[in-house]
């Protein structure tokens, strides 16, 4: 041992030892603190001080250990849990499926199978739709007629316009009913002599076209009523060649004004929904000077709106403004000419109206420039401008519009 430390072997026989002692009164008392514990804990039912009958009696001679190890709790039979169904969670991004055996049904099948079908259908219906197109070449007759109509940019696009419409399809429920309306010299004939040239050489069948002249097959003489069997035979016998052929007719009436009633019943009679189905594939051409006082009013009423091109080819001050007032203007024009051609006849409430206003003087110099150069002369425009100013002229706003519109510019060149 240490020398720091006592020994216990120095100490005297009466002097107790601390080190020993001290810890023993401890236990001692914790033992006590224990007990009483004990006792002032409530006992359960059918446990008491006493041990039960039957059991083995602790031997009182026999030692006891102290433990800090509180009474045993009774034994519990373990509950069996119910095992529950875990609840599978699909994350928001995922996609759901539905078992194999409800996805593929035949009526889905069957549904996609006619989706498919209708699908193609269309996409052929669309295709054939631009085959029958092309067959007339529109594009080329836009071009043709820009090139040869001077002065009625506005007229060309709305028949242009209406073919293309037309002729997208073949197969149609009534007929298309053009009606060229215009004071003298405005170019309606010639249109027609275009329309019906260009006619002639997609369908390349000359018998497909008929060109009926009021004043030649219809004089004043000949009985009305011969006039309406004769036109009756003319229009049948076009309409069931091209029935056959499958392409579109085409017959233009030059001079419509002079038509009498009764052959104005009977175009009004081929455009009826009971006639014939070969009938309504067909396009009709009315040129007619009916009408022709009220655009020559409403053109000089309207001179300062720009509702044909301006001499010098500039546009309004106010750029698109006058466009639009140009649009507005030009369908107050054909709802005013078609109130009072209706008073006449109904057959122009089914007509698709096309009126073509005055020509300014640049028009009629660009058709002695033309007309020149069919002759075989140099189309000078020194010399084409003052032709143009020995005809008479409407001047309002600044502006000057032919009164015979080209009506002289042949009579005229035929003199040099």
């Amino acid at each position: 041992m240490d020398s720091g430390q006592p020994s216990l072997e120095a100490a005297g026989p009466g002097v107790p030892r601390p080190s020993v002692i001290a810890p023993l009164r401890a236990v001692v008392r914790l033992r006590r603190r224990v007990c009483l514990l004990r006792k002032r804990r409530p006992q359960p039912p059918g446990s008491g001080s006493a041990s039960a009958p039957g059991a083995p009696h602790a031997d009182p001679d026999q030692p006891r250990f102290f433990t800090f190890d509180g009474p045993e709790p009774p034994s519990r039979t373990p509950r069996k849990r119910r095992r529950r169904s875990r609840v599978v969670l699909y994350p928001e991004t995922s996609r759901k499926y539905r078992p194999h055996a409800e996805r593929r049904s035949r009526a889905q099948r069957c549904l996609l199978l006619l989706v498919a079908i209708v699908g193609f259908q269309v996409l052929n219906a669309i295709e054939n739709l631009d085959d029958n197109a092309q067959r007339y070449d529109l594009d080329g007759l836009e071009k043709a007629l820009q090139r040869a109509v001077f002065g009625q940019p506005a007229a060309v696009g709305r028949i242009v316009a209406l073919l293309r419409d037309y002729l997208a399809t073949h197969v149609h429920s009534r007929p298309l009913l053009l009606a060229l309306h215009g004071p003298s010299g405005v170019g309606k004939s010639h249109v027609g002599r275009l329309l019906a040239r260009h006619f002639r050489a997609v369908l390349e069948d000359g018998a497909l076209v008929l060109q009926y002249h009021a004043r030649h097959h219809c004089p004043k003489a000949r009985a009305a009523q011969d006039c309406r069997e004769e036109l009756a035979r003319l229009v049948a016998g076009v309409a069931e060649r091209a029935e056959a052929e499958e392409k579109t007719p085409l017959v233009v009436l030059d001079e419509a004004e002079l038509l009498p009633l009764a052959l104005l019943d009977e175009l009004h009679g081929f455009l009826q929904p009971q006639r014939a189905h070969h009938f309504h594939n067909a396009i009709y051409v009315l040129l007619s000077s009916a009408g022709g006082a009220e655009i020559t009013r409403f053109v000089l009423q309207n001179a300062s709106r720009a509702l044909s091109p301006r001499p010098d080819g500039a546009r309004g001050a106010h750029g698109d403004w006058d466009a639009v007032a140009a649009v507005r203007a030009e369908e107050e024009l054909r709802a005013g000419l078609r109130a009072l051609l209706v008073r006449e006849h109904p057959l122009w409430q089914a007509a698709a109206i096309v009126p073509l206003l005055l020509l300014d003087k640049r028009a009629v110099v660009s058709c002695f420039r033309d007309e020149m150069a069919g002759e075989g002369f140099f189309p000078e425009q020194a010399r084409a401008e003052l032709l143009a100013a020995q005809l008479k002229y409407y001047r309002v706003a600044g502006r000057e519009f032919a009164v015979t519109g080209c009506k002289q510019v042949v009579a005229t060149v035929n003199l040099l």
